[in-house]
C-alpha cells in the first residue's frame, strides 16, 4: 500500500518565507513564541502557536486559542502571505547547519500505514499534548508542522532526492540560529517518477513528531466520526529523510530534587554501578559514559559491565541512566510526569546545564551520549519503546514552509 503521497500545499510566496517560517512549536515556550513573533504579524507562530495574538494569561491550550489559529490562518490566505498549490506536487526540504547537510522529500504519509505500523514510532506521547494537538489539527482543518520521517537508506531513493535537487531552488534563506533552509517545488509531472521510486519502500520511522502523528489519527478518526472522513484526512504532513542523513543530539536531564540523602547519597549509590571520577571534559566520551555536574564540579561516570543489559533497548544510555539512577537512587519511575525531572536538547550544550544547576534552578545534571539511529531503527522494528526524550535531532524542521489543509 502506498505510503506517501503528492498533495496540494499551502505554502508561502518565496521572498516572505524567511519573514513567516518559525522553529517548531514544540521547542519554544508561549513567552518566547510571543518574544519571537512581537512587532511581525506574518509569523506563523500566530498559526502554530496562537495564543501570542491573544492576552498573555489565556490558556494557550483553550477553545478561543484554537479559533485564532484558524483564524489566523484565513488570514494568512486572505493576504497572500500562504497559496495553494495548483494542482498535488512533492517538495525537497535541505538544511544546513555548519558542516552537516540533510535533504527530505515533503510529502503526505499514510495514516492508514500509520495505523497498520508500517510508520513506526518509538516512543510513547502525553496525553494533554496529544489531545491539545488534535484540538489544534482540527480547528486549523490543517496539519501545520510536518512529522519528521525517516526510511533506511536505498539507492534508488537516496538517488532520486540528489537528482531532484539539481534543479534550481525556489527558497533558499538562513535563519536566526546559522541554519540555512532551501525548498524546490517539483513540478507536477514528476509526480509519476517520483511515485515509482517511492514504491520500494515498505517502512518509514517517526524520528520526529510522535505528537503530531498521534494527533493526526485520532483527526482522522474524529472527523470519519462527523461523515467528514476520507480523502486529505487519511494523510499528515511529513518530511522524509534517509537515516544515513540525520543526526541525533543528547538529550540531557537536569534533576531538581535529590532526596533526603543529597549529593552525598547519590555519590555513593553511584559507585555501585559506575566507576566515578573527577571528569577532564563535561560532555561523556563515548556510550556508557556520563558526565555528572554536581555542588559546582563535573564527574565522569562510566558503566560497569553488569550495569549493561545485553537487550538492546536496556543498553541505550538513557535507558542505564534511568534504570540504574534516576530510579533506583532518586526515585523518578515516571520521567514522562514525575516534575523533579527537566531535558535538555543537546543543542544548547553543557554549558546551559551547568548554568541551570549553578543558578539554583536544579540539583544535579547529567550529560548522555546520543542515541544512534541505528539504535532507534532496531527498537522499532522490534516494537519496543525508548525511554522519554532519548533523541534531539538536530536541525529542526523548520514551520511555516508548507501546510497539509484538508
Amino acid at each position: 500500500m502506498r505510503l506517501l503521497a503528492p498533495f496540494r500545499a499551502l505554502r508561502p510566496p518565496p521572498e516572505l518565507a524567511p519573514v513567516i517560517a518559525t522553529p517548531p512549536y514544540d521547542v519554544v515556550s508561549s513567552s518566547e513564541a510571543r518574544d519571537m513573533a512581537s512587532g511581525n504579524p506574518r509569523s506563523f507562530f500566530r498559526i502554530s502557536r496562537p495564543e501570542v495574538g491573544l492576552r498573555p494569561d489565556i490558556d494557550e491550550h483553550s477553545d478561543p486559542v484554537h479559533a485564532k489559529g484558524r483564524q489566523a490562518l484565513e488570514e494568512f490566505q486572505r493576504n497572500g502571505w500562504l497559496v495553494l498549490d495548483d494542482v498535488p506536487r512533492f517538495s525537497l526540504y535541505r538544511q544546513r547547519m555548519g558542516t552537516h547537510v540533510q535533504t527530505g522529500l515533503v510529502a503526505c504519509a499514510s495514516l492508514d500505514a500509520y495505523a497498520r505500523g508500517d510508520i513506526k514510532r518509538h516512543e510513547l506521547t502525553r496525553p494533554d499534548k496529544e489531545d491539545d494537538r488534535t484540538r489544534h489539527i482540527d480547528a486549523l482543518g490543517a496539519n501545520d508542522e510536518p512529522v519528521f520521517l525517516a526510511y533506511r537508506a536505498r539507492p534508488s531513493v537516496d538517488a532520486m532526492l540528489a537528482r531532484q535537487s539539481e534543479r534550481p531552488p525556489d527558497v533558499r534563506f538562513t535563519s536566526g540560529d546559522g541554519v540555512e533552509h532551501t525548498v524546490w517545488t517539483l513540478p507536477p509531472s514528476e509526480n509519476a517518477s517520483i511515485d515509482a521510486v517511492l514504491s520500494e519502500l515498505d517502512t518509514m520511522y517517526i524520528a520526529d513528531g510522535h505528537h503530531r502523528s498521534a494527533a493526526a489519527a485520532r483527526v482522522q478518526a474524529l472527523r470519519r466520526s462527523r461523515g467528514q472522513g476520507g480523502g486529505e484526512t487519511d494523510w499528515f504532513l511529513a518530511v522524509v529523510f534517509s537515516h544515513q542523513a540525520l543526526q541525533i543530539l543528547p538529550y540531557n536531564r537536569l534533576v531538581k530534587d535529590l532526596g533526603p540523602g543529597g549529593s552525598g547519597a547519590l555519590l555513593e549509590g553511584l559507585r555501585a554501578g559506575f566507576e566515578v571520577s573527577p571528569a577532564p571534559r563535561p560532555e561523556p566520551e563515548g556510550p556508557h559514559r556520563f558526565g555528572l555536574y554536581l555542588d559546582g564540579r563535573w564527574w565522569r561516570l562510566v558503566a560497569k559491565p553488569a550495569t549493561i543489559p545485553a537487550d538492546p533497548h536496556g543498553a541505550l544510555d538513557v535507558s542505564i541512566l534511568q534504570d540504574a539512577v534516576l530510579g533506583p537512587l532518586l526515585g523518578i519511575h515516571d520521567p514522562r510526569r514525575d516534575p523533579r525531572i527537566e531535558f535538555v536538547g543537546g543543542v544548547r550544550g553543557t554549558t546551559e546545564l551547568q548554568a541551570r544547576v549553578d543558578r539554583g534552578e536544579a540539583r544535579a545534571a547529567f550529560a548522555v551520549w546520543p542515541t544512534a539511529m541505528r539504535e532507534l531503527l532496531e527498537i522499532s522494528d522490534a516494537g519496543q519503546i525508548m525511554p522519554p526524550k532519548s533523541t534531539w535531532f538536530e536541525p529542526k524542521l523548520r514551520s511555516g514552509l508548507f501546510l497539509h489543509p484538508f
